[in-house]
């Protein structure tokens, strides 16, 4: 195994934490900027309409992929310029 991807494993796992505290609250704020002010929708909201939960769902799931494809390219990245490798 090589040395960069040891190095990565233990950075690779917290950097997944970071993500998802960062798209978390990337999520809250994108949701008060489309104007809604309420709390997104979970998808057992009983008084909630489909469309919302649907639109919730999505755009959380898309900030979700963004935020950690950024996260985890600038961790590789890192450890390729500490240890010269890229972590694969």
């Amino acid at each position: 195994m090589k040395a960069s991807k040891i190095v990565y494993k233990p950075v690779g796992i917290a950097l997944g934490a970071v993500s998802g505290m960062i798209a978390g609250a990337a999520f809250k704020q994108t949701w008060k900027v489309l104007g809604r002010n309420e709390d997104a929708p979970d998808a057992t909201d009983e008084d909630r309409k489909w469309s919302e939960v649907l639109l919730a769902a999505t755009v959380q799931g898309a900030i979700f992929a963004g935020v950690k494809a950024a996260v985890d390219r600038t961790g590789a990245a890192t450890i390729r310029r500490l240890t010269g490798t890229w972590p694969s």
